[in-house]
């Protein structure tokens, strides 16, 4: 189901999440991680998050729960929506605490990538990107982009 280089970067992405390497996600782990991102997660979401698992969160756990809800008909929108609005604030996203996360997990990016990238969106004087438009930059189909072309000739 899943590449090598997914189940690497699975790998990656759940070796920075245990926090205290039992190599178990547990609560505080999560906690830890979302604090990291600068994201205030109430108990009982993380609650939530623990419970959606039927057993304690080790590796595998966790790439069965990824399958599962792949094979569920998660949209790849979806997951893109989801991923920068964990960044929100308020409708923005602050470019520096979003450099880090681009920099440091997953597919790694270079300084110069992210520069590359950030040419595309818009900042305000404070270096925060509205976050409605980036998703609608990101996440818009070939048929919107050719109207925005038309729009724009």
């Amino acid at each position: 189901m899943f590449s090598q280089r997914q189940v690497q970067e699975f790998k990656e992405g759940f070796q920075l999440m245990d926090r205290d390497k039992d190599g178990i996600i547990n609560k505080n782990d999560l906690r830890a991680t979302f604090d990291e991102i600068g994201r205030i997660v109430p108990e009982k979401e993380l609650d939530e998050m623990i419970n959606e698992a039927p057993g304690p969160i080790n590796f595998t756990m966790l790439l069965t729960m990824f399958a599962e809800r792949m094979s569920g008909g998660t949209d790849e929108d979806d997951v893109v929506v989801n991923a920068f609005k964990s960044f929100d604030e308020e409708g923005v996203i602050d470019s520096e605490r979003l450099r880090h996360a681009l920099m440091t997990w997953g597919d790694k990016f270079s300084g110069a990538e992210v520069d590359t990238a950030y040419e595309q969106f818009e900042m305000d004087n404070q270096g925060r990107i509205n976050t409605t438009k980036l998703i609608e930059l990101l996440v818009a189909s070939p048929n919107q982009e050719e109207e925005g072309a038309e729009a724009a000739a």
